[in-house]
Parts: C-alpha cells; sequence; structure tokens
C-alpha cells in the first residue's frame, strides 16, 4: 500500500511532504520490461473490402504474450512519427516511456512523491501495469502525451450554449475544433428559447431545433478531418422546453425521409453518396426528464412546458402522451435516450457551483458545463486468482496508483478551449473504469443476469470509486483539494456518504463477492473519515466507459460493462489469416462449474460449431444463464442490461456507456418500460436500439424493408434456379479449348516473396490474352517444383477452356500462407503468399485498367497518381498495364501442357451463384452461425463489420471507434 510521508529522511529527498510508494507490482532491482520476453512483429494492415495494403511497419517490438491484434492496433493508432522515418517509434517501450516518463516528471514538479526514490518506484510500478495489459489510459493520452503535439489527456467534454448568437457560434466553433483533434462533445441546447417565444424585436424565435441544423452540418463536414475518429455528439434537451416534442420527432422524421428516398433508389447508407441530404444524424439525442415529469407519466396527469425567458408555463400537455411519443420515436429510430436529471444531480458533489446539464456523446461523463474528463479503465480479468477469486487488494493498490498518475496528468494537460481547461483545472475530475466484466463472470460462474453476477459487479465498482475517493482524500493532504471544493465541502462529503450507504445495502451471495465487500466496506469508511480532515483531490472519480480501442489493447474480450458479444470469434494469426475459436473463458467457466476435461472438450466443439451452448452435450441447462451474450441465440433479456446498469450505478461519479439492445419485434410498450424502470432502479441515463430500426447503415444483408427485399429477391433466386436445373439436366456441351499458336508472345518475371525466390513465364494469344503460365520455384525434381508444374498446367488448361483470368485472380489474390511479406516488385510491395503475388503480378500485366480497378490493384504509377489528383485512372486508357515482350525460348525445365481428351460435362446449375461471403470479425461469424443480421455499421477506415461498444462501436480489423472515448 501507500502512505503519507511528511518528513522524508531517506537518500534524494526534498523538502516537504508526498506520498511514500511501496513497490507491489514490479520486482527491485529488476526493471519491468527485463520480465518480459520481447519478439519483433511484421504490422501491415490491409483493407479486406478491396485488398489494398493500408499500412505496414516492420519490425515492430512488443511483449510475446501480447495478441497480433493488439500489436496492429497500438502500432497504427498510437505509434507517433511518420512511418519510414528515425521519428517512428518501433516498439512498445518506446510508447509506455514516452507517457510515462511525462507523468512522473509532471508528479515530481509538482511534490506528488516523498523522494525521487518514490518517483522511480512509481515510473516502475506504472510501467509494469502498462506493460502487462493490467490497465490502460483513454485513447488521447497515447496520441499526445510526451509529442510535440498539445499535451490533451480527455476524450470526454461538455460545452455551454446560451440564448444568444454569440454564443450559439461560439458552440459551433468550439465543437469543430474538438472534432478536428477527433474528440467528441455534448451539450445541452435548453437555455436557447423556444420557436413558441418571442424576440426583444418582437419577432418570433427561431428555437433550439433550427440551430441543430447548422451544428450537424458542422459535424457532417469535420468529422473526417479528425486523427482518429468520426466525430460524436450529445444534444440534450430538457422535458420541459417548449420545443421538446419537435426535438423528440426530429430523427424520426428524417427517418421516414430515410425510408422514403432508399425505397426511390437512392443510396441512403452510412457513408452512401445521399445520405447528406437528411438532418440530424452526426448526433445522439437525448430528453432530459426530472421526477415531476416521471410522477406525472405515472399519474396520467398533465405537466407545464415553461418559457426560457421566465420559467412560467406556456403550454401544458400531456405526461403520458408526451412519454409514449418519445418512446415511439426510439422504437422508430433509437433517439432520443433518456437523462434523469435529477438522479444526476442528486449525486452531484458540486452543486454550489452549477447544475449538471449534460453530458458527453457516450453518457458516462456527467458534469459541469464547459468541462472535460480523462479516462483510464482496468482490465478485471488480469485480477481473477488461479482459484477463480478476485484478488481485491491487488486490485485496490492498482486503483491507487492508476487514479494518482490520472490526477498528475491534470497538472499538464492542454484543453481545446480555456474555459474547459479552467474548470477541469478547478476540479479535477477523472474517470476511472473498467474492461472484461462479462468475461470476468463467465470465468467465475457467474450469470450476467443473475444476482450473483450483480452482486460481484457491485462490490467490484463500490471498490473502485471508494478506492479512488480515499486516495483523492490522501492527495488533498500533499497537494491540496481542487480549488471547487472549499464551496462545495458539504454537498461532495454528503454524495460521499451516499456512495457509503449503498454499499452497506449491497448483500453479497458468495465468499467471492463477501471478500470484496468486506474491502469496500473499509475503503467508504477512510473515505468519509478522510475526507472530513483534508477535502478531495477530485470532484469526480470514475465513469464506465465503452473501453473499444483500450478494450483491444488489453486484450479484453468483453468491453466496459458489457457481457460477452458471443461464445465465437475470430483471432489474428502471425504471417496473415484468422482462426476461428471459442472464447479462452468458456473452458474456465467450464472447469468451475465442476466439468471434467472429457466434457469442457465437447462442450467446445459443440459451441464452435452452433456458436451457443442450448443442447450442448452433458451441459446442465441450470448453467446456460452463465454463457448467455448479448447476441445469439440465448441472448440476454433487456432488462438483464437495466439491471447489472442499476447494480453498478450507485458507486459510480459519472454514468456509464451502454446501450439497451431489443430485437426488432420489440414493441414501444416495453421501451416505456425499460424507460420507466430504469428511472425506478435509479439509473442517471438510458439509451435503446431496437434492431433493424434505423435504415442509415451499411449492413451485411440490409434491415428493415431491405431485409424483407432480400428474402423476396432470394425467394425468386431459388425458384428460378429450380427451374434452371430441370432444364440443364437434360443440356451438355462440349467446351471447346482455344490453343496457344505454336509461336506466342510470352514474358517471364522474376520475383522474391519475403526472400523466396522464383519465376513466372507467361504465353499470350495473338489479341494478346493469357493462355498458359508456368511457375519455377525450388530445385527440380523436388515436392516443391512438381506441385507449381501440376498447379500451371491446370491454370493454363483452365485459361485455354475459356476460364476468364478475372476469376483466378479473384480466387487467389489474399489467399494467404507462408512465405508471405515484401517482394522485389515495385507495383506489389507486399504479398501475402506467393499465389497472392502470382495473380496480382498477372493482372497488371493482362488486364485492362478498369478490370483491374474493379478487383482493388493498381500499379505503383496509378497509386501515385491517385495519391497526387485523387484518381487511379489514367488520362487515357491504353489497355493492359504494360506490353507484352517476347522472349527467349521457355527452359527445358519447363512442364509442357499435353492435350486433354475433351468430355462431356453436365452445367453446373449452381454456376454463377452469389459467393459464400468469408467471415472477417466476430460480428460477422455471428451472423454466419445464427442466421440473423448484427445491426452494427461498417468501419470507415478499413471496411469491416464493427460490434457494439458501450453506446458506441468498435472496430475488430483496426480498433477504430464511432465514439468519444
Amino acid at each position: 500500500m501507500t502512505e503519507t510521508a511528511s518528513n522524508p529522511t531517506e537518500a534524494g529527498a526534498r523538502a516537504g511532504k508526498g506520498l511514500k510508494i511501496e513497490r507491489i507490482f514490479s520486482t527491485e532491482g529488476v526493471h519491468p520490461y527485463d520480465a518480459i520476453t520481447w519478439e519483433r512483429r511484421d504490422v501491415v494492415q490491409t483493407n479486406w473490402k478491396t485488398g489494398e495494403t493500408v499500412f505496414e511497419q516492420l519490425g515492430v517490438e512488443f511483449p510475446d504474450f501480447w495478441s497480433l491484434n493488439a500489436s496492429t492496433i497500438v502500432t497504427t493508432k498510437y505509434f507517433r512519427g511518420a512511418v519510414g522515418t528515425p521519428e517512428r517509434e518501433t516498439g512498445l517501450r518506446q510508447l509506455i516511456d514516452r507517457v510515462v516518463s511525462r507523468y512522473v516528471a509532471a508528479g515530481i514538479e509538482h511534490d506528488y512523491f516523498a523522494t525521487t526514490a518514490d518517483a522511480e518506484i512509481f515510473e516502475h510500478e506504472l510501467t509494469w501495469l502498462l506493460a502487462n495489459q493490467y490497465f490502460s489510459f483513454n485513447s488521447p493520452v497515447w496520441f499526445n502525451v510526451g509529442t510535440k503535439s498539445p499535451q490533451q489527456v480527455s476524450a470526454c467534454f461538455i460545452l455551454s450554449v446560451d440564448d444568444s448568437m454569440d454564443s450559439i457560434l461560439n458552440w459551433y466553433k468550439e465543437e469543430g475544433f474538438i472534432f478536428k483533434g477527433g474528440s467528441g462533445a455534448g451539450l445541452n441546447l435548453s437555455r436557447i428559447r423556444s420557436s413558441k417565444e418571442l424576440l426583444s424585436s418582437g419577432g418570433t424565435a427561431s428555437g433550439p431545433v433550427s440551430f441543430m441544423r447548422g451544428a450537424d452540418a458542422s459535424a457532417g463536414t469535420i468529422k473526417s478531418g479528425g486523427a482518429t475518429r468520426r466525430a460524436a455528439k450529445m444534444v440534450v434537451l430538457d422535458v420541459d422546453h417548449p420545443d421538446i416534442e419537435e426535438f423528440v420527432e426530429t430523427k424520426w422524421r428524417e427517418e421516414d425521409k430515410i425510408r422514403a428516398l432508399r425505397d426511390a433508389g437512392f443510396d441512403m447508407d452510412l457513408g452512401g453518396k445521399d445520405i447528406t441530404s437528411v438532418q440530424y444524424q452526426n448526433a445522439n439525442n437525448s430528453v432530459r426528464v426530472n421526477d415531476e415529469f416521471m410522477k406525472a407519466v405515472e399519474n396520467g396527469t398533465e405537466f407545464g412546458l415553461r418559457s426560457r425567458k421566465d420559467g412560467s408555463v406556456i403550454e401544458t400537455v400531456d405526461a403520458r402522451s408526451l412519454f409514449r411519443k418519445i418512446s415511439e420515436a426510439a422504437w422508430a429510430c433509437a433517439d432520443p435516450g433518456l437523462q434523469y436529471d435529477d438522479t444526476i444531480n442528486d449525486w452531484h458533489t458540486n452543486p454550489e457551483t452549477g447544475r449538471i446539464t449534460a453530458s458527453n456523446p457516450c453518457s458516462e461523463y456527467m458534469s459541469l458545463d464547459n468541462s472535460s474528463c480523462n479516462l483510464a479503465s482496468l482490465n478485471l480479468l488480469k485480477f481473477l486468482r488461479d482459484d477463480d477469486t478476485f484478488d481485491a487488494p491487488l486490485f485496490a493498490k492498482a486503483v491507487e496508483f492508476i487514479i494518482t498518475a490520472m490526477d498528475i496528468s491534470i497538472c499538464f494537460a492542454d484543453f481545446p478551449t480555456e474555459p474547459i481547461g479552467q474548470t477541469t483545472r478547478d476540479y479535477r475530475q477523472l474517470g476511472i473504469g473498467y474492461a472484461n466484466l462479462g468475461a470476468l463472470l463467465m470465468a467465475m460462474g457467474l450469470g450476467y443476469d443473475s444476482d450473483g453476477g450483480r452482486a460481484m459487479a457491485a462490490t467490484i465498482t463500490s471498490l473502485m470509486t471508494g478506492t479512488s475517493y480515499r486516495r483523492s482524500a490522501e492527495l488533498a493532504a500533499i497537494v491540496g483539494p481542487y480549488a471547487g471544493y472549499a464551496r462545495n465541502a458539504e454537498a461532495h462529503q454528503r454524495v460521499m456518504r451516499k456512495h457509503q450507504a449503498a454499499n452497506d445495502d449491497v448483500r453479497p451471495l458468495h465468499i467471492a463477492d463477501a471478500e470484496v465487500h468486506k474491502l469496500a466496506t473499509e475503503e467508504w469508511a477512510k473515505v468519509v473519515d478522510l475526507g472530513k480532515t483534508n477535502g478531495f483531490r477530485n470532484a469526480q472519480a470514475s465513469v464506465l466507459a465503452p473501453t473499444g480501442t483500450i478494450g483491444f489493447m488489453m486484450d479484453c474480450d468483453t468491453t466496459g460493462i458489457e457481457p460477452d458479444f458471443s461464445l465465437v470469434k475470430f483471432k489474428k494469426l502471425v504471417g496473415g489469416g484468422s482462426l476461428q475459436i471459442v472464447n479462452q473463458t468458456i473452458p474456465r467457466a467450464l472447469k468451475k462449474l465442476g466439468y471434467d476435461e472429457e466434457k469442457i472438450e465437447a462442450i467446445v466443439a459443440y459451441i464452435g460449431e452452433h456458436g451457443h451452448v442450448v443442447d450442448a452435450p452433458g451441459l446442465k441447462p441450470e448453467h446456460y444463464e452463465v454463457f448467455d451474450t448479448a447476441m445469439g441465440e440465448r441472448a440476454l433479456k433487456p432488462m438483464g442490461h437495466v439491471k447489472m446498469m442499476a447494480a453498478c450505478q450507485p458507486f459510480l461519479s459519472g454514468a456509464i456507456s451502454k446501450t439497451v439492445n431489443l430485437p426488432e419485434s420489440a414493441t414501444v410498450e416495453e421501451i416505456e418500460q425499460i424507460y420507466m424502470e430504469s428511472w425506478k432502479l435509479g439509473l442517471k441515463a438510458t439509451a435503446i436500439y431496437r434492431d433493424n430500426c434505423k435504415v442509415g447503415q451499411p449492413l451485411a444483408d440490409g434491415g428493415g424493408k431491405a431485409k424483407k427485399d432480400a428474402a423476396a429477391a432470394d425467394a425468386a433466386a431459388e425458384a428460378e434456379t429450380k427451374v434452371v436445373e430441370k432444364v440443364v439436366e437434360k443440356v451438355v456441351y462440349a467446351p471447346t479449348r482455344k490453343r496457344l499458336p505454336k509461336s506466342r508472345l510470352a514474358r517471364t518475371t522474376s520475383f522474391t516473396v519475403a526472400g523466396a525466390e522464383g519465376y513466372m513465364t507467361s504465353g499470350a494469344h495473338d489479341d494478346n490474352t493469357l493462355g498458359e503460365i508456368f511457375l519455377k520455384l525450388g530445385k527440380q525434381g523436388s515436392t516443391l517444383a512438381g506441385v507449381m508444374d501440376a498447379f500451371s498446367i491446370a491454370v493454363s488448361i483452365g485459361l485455354q477452356y475459356g476460364v476468364p483470368l478475372e476469376t483466378y485472380v479473384s480466387k487467389f489474390t489474399n489467399l494467404r500462407f507462408e512465405p508471405a511479406g515484401l517482394t522485389d516488385d515495385p507495383d506489389v510491395r507486399m504479398a501475402q503468399s506467393i499465389m497472392d503475388y502470382v495473380f496480382r503480378r498477372l493482372a497488371l500485366d493482362y488486364l485492362s485498367f478498369d478490370e483491374r480497378a474493379a478487383l482493388g490493384i493498381y500499379s505503383a504509377e496509378e497509386r501515385q497518381r491517385h495519391l497526387e489528383t485523387g484518381s487511379y485512372e489514367p488520362v487515357e486508357e491504353t489497355g493492359s498495364a504494360s506490353e507484352l515482350v517476347e522472349t527467349a525460348p521457355v527452359a527445358k525445365a519447363a512442364p509442357v501442357v499435353e492435350d486433354v481428351v475433351e468430355a462431356e460435362v453436365d452445367e453446373d446449375p449452381l454456376a454463377g451463384a452469389p459467393e459464400v461471403k468469408v467471415a472477417k470479425t466476430t460480428a460477422e461469424l455471428l451472423e454466419q452461425i445464427t442466421g440473423h443480421a448484427v445491426d452494427s455499421p461498417l468501419c470507415m477506415t478499413c471496411g469491416t463489420k464493427m460490434r457494439p461498444a458501450g453506446s458506441c462501436y468498435v472496430c475488430e480489423g483496426c480498433g477504430s471507434t464511432s465514439g468519444c472515448s
């Protein structure tokens, strides 16, 4: 543990007081890096849609236990410096040292440590925790800290707008700068007078909804300029605002417009060329409801809408009708969500400074206007002991180090605006949280939607926040409480007592959560006592964020507070390709539940084939709940999500980023129930998403009407196929072979792929179409040479019998096996295999530009032209990429294509059928197993299908997120 030292006497001590650091994780005399086995990896990232290499950095250094996916995402997202220059970071050590050294230097500068020796121990402990994937800071820390860029450490921002044109235009400006940096922001528009009120000039006001149009257009324009992700924003309006119904209907009406335009043939998918014609699509909308309104809904009474100028009631509405309209809009387009104002402000530590009126885009950060929050998340699965119990003391020690580092960051952080900077420095809001809760509960044999699972999650969350505030009180004794504490001391202490009381209400159900709860109870007692004496260093301590990209960095199976997404997933393999695996926590959970190795193997094999546990051999039905997931055959019930959030909410300073997912068949009444129960259970915010309720997103098989249209098309195609089958059963044809002339044009290409040398000779017809290939690899007489001869003969015969070269190219490009890597061909710099190189080269030599463009294959010259002009296409189309040249006769070692006996071949009735889509992510794999679409957008960076992470989406291919954290 750590303690306060007032009069240090050790060597290197400075005058004054500071933290005395005890070494917990690292080993004295051994640097954390020296205890790790490091290896070099090649990070190559391709766009799975086009096959193009979008990123390449060779020889990066990572611990051997880091997955390929984690090292790929860290290399592409967080390494600084231009690729290929000496300034480029080349390994995890450089990245961690860049960040940690800045934190330690700031801690020393601002007197956080008792001695320089304590500072060194702190550096080692923080380095150890990061390198071993026990926690991660939020993305802006990795982007900016220790670089020449502004030291922005916050991902979450809350802005403020008043009822004046200057303020409104300033809102546009501030949002634009935040979006430009790749972050997101939220704000409440309720101060802007309604369209039912008069201006001082006598005219009628425009109302906040009209100004939302300008901000939405700005976000849509700037979103692609963010360095890391698309723009994310939250717009909030109070339920008593006179324009509330117009606000509720904004995205609902636009969704109807999207459907009409889609049915008329316009491209209305997310990112489609016509989607920009609709409005309000770049923001999440939330209605801020109060207890008065919710009680009026319960009682069926009227509710008053109030003037923004003097607070007088200018219109009354039926509360139930308005609540119904909100739920209908959410049913139709997933917006608006609800934020519960009185609950939020009842847990507010700074009410004397101002109310909490808004949140960040993902709704986990709720604090004062013009403020920001930096986040960090712990990997809960790292604290699971070998006996499958949670190591609460070790978890608490990790929280101490992390919350200390997070507070230090505010000392050197930069902010997008001065008001945000001033508020953050005065109130020092932090957002510690966690990831991998779903995986932890499963490994412990606890169902996510069970009393045991909720008790475990509640006690862990309570321990995390209690330890954070205890350390905050200790820091206040050393470096002082936050500047706004004095005026809010009574309120802050009241909220600490509320947390303590909530902790006392938790009833542990097992030995495991009882241990955690006992330690949490001790921590909250210290918080209350120390807070009375010292005050607190931080106005806020904890939130539960989506942990999208950093979740991948820590190799987490689940994000934030989320359950497991599915029981099967994809694992990237070194050297290319991926492997479908059953989540590794499942065998551990089965062992915890008492199953022997033989039964575990059978159950895991069943899950791998079916994607769920229903009817798995030997698995007891009472254990099914342990393996319930967010999607699939045993998807969690909506209220299971709500109850888990309710269990954890009393122990968080902020809120929870999470969406309650509903099936397409869900009713408006069910949404009303979720919103009402969320209020009764004490949640601060709730968002819902009904499957396929939105059109404007690129799905694998469409949604809503698109699904029905696709089903009708499939049925028609099936019927047509049956008719064709009946006809072609009796049709026999003799394919015609187009032989090459005795003397033909040919070219021989020498190549190297990852150091493996080979030769390819290609022969062409008189019209320059490819007719044969000969591949030479390995010594003559070797097995490899024989296989290549046979392969060459097979391809050559296919070409002469009319199989298009495009078919071969589409089949063999992106085929991954060793050797794979760099080539000596400037047009094909990277190859996934020998076959990948050969057929890319053939495409460049024999296909026209349009044919190659359709396959995503371009020459070096064409790629350069695209960088300079934005277009691959040459000024004049000349056919193939290069002219054939006559070469010497083929070497004697080259095989000879023998004549083949022509036989009658029945026409394949399935010829021309659509190719089965190969899954590239866990979301696509789940779709194939279940036969149901996963309602997620495609990644704007690499084109793969994303999966939900909190209120946002995260890409398993490149780590991009759709949110702000």
